[in-house]
């Protein structure tokens, strides 16, 4: 059974049940998964992102769109217009298989894990989580690394509260230590 059908199964009716939906619409869902790497070093050294964008590439399934400077900051030695990193939006499909994957697969690879922090939300129900190494993905083959390179993975929702939010992510599987 795939992450949306369990959504619509279980997940709407545990939702509905805890905040006493009226209207079906009103259940907060999923909307999209932004995964974001920030690369400084590729101000130096360009074949970073070379490599960042085909890992990021082999672990969502969906080409990433290289980030550019948007100010010019001369302590960093960054001029407006530089390629500094890459980001992947998910929707539909891909999202749900991504999540599903984060949550059953990469998250419980990452050494000494217990749980993801419950206090991660924006206050509108979205949630950010950061991630130190990209080896925890299987896609990754950790002979080919050269770099270790980390990225933040932000799950925007419709809910309205970080309750709500959290309360969607945690019936969808989502280990929360607090």
């Amino acid at each position: 059974m795939s992450l949306k059908d369990t959504y619509e199964n279980k997940v709407v009716s545990g939702l509905r049940e805890s905040f006493d939906y009226k209207n079906i619409n009103q259940v907060p869902r999923l909307e999209k998964i932004v995964i974001n790497m920030g690369l400084g070093e590729a101000i130096q050294n360009i074949k970073v992102l070379d490599t960042a964008r085909a890992e990021l590439k082999a672990i969502t399934g969906q080409a990433p769109v290289v980030t550019r400077a948007k100010k010019s900051v001369a302590a960093f030695k960054v001029r407006e217009g530089m390629p500094i990193g890459c980001m992947v939006t998910l929707r539909r499909k891909r999202m749900y298989d991504f999540y599903e994957k984060l949550v059953n697969v990469a998250l419980p690879r990452v050494r000494d894990f217990r749980g993801v922090s419950g206090k991660a939300f924006d206050g509108f129900g979205n949630y950010t989580l950061g991630i130190k190494e990209q080896i925890i993905f299987p896609e990754i083959e950790y002979d080919k690394v050269e770099s270790i390179k980390g990225m933040n993975i932000t799950i925007v929702t419709t809910a309205e509260t970080n309750q709500e939010g959290k309360e969607l992510l945690k019936l969808l599987g989502m280990p929360f230590r607090n």
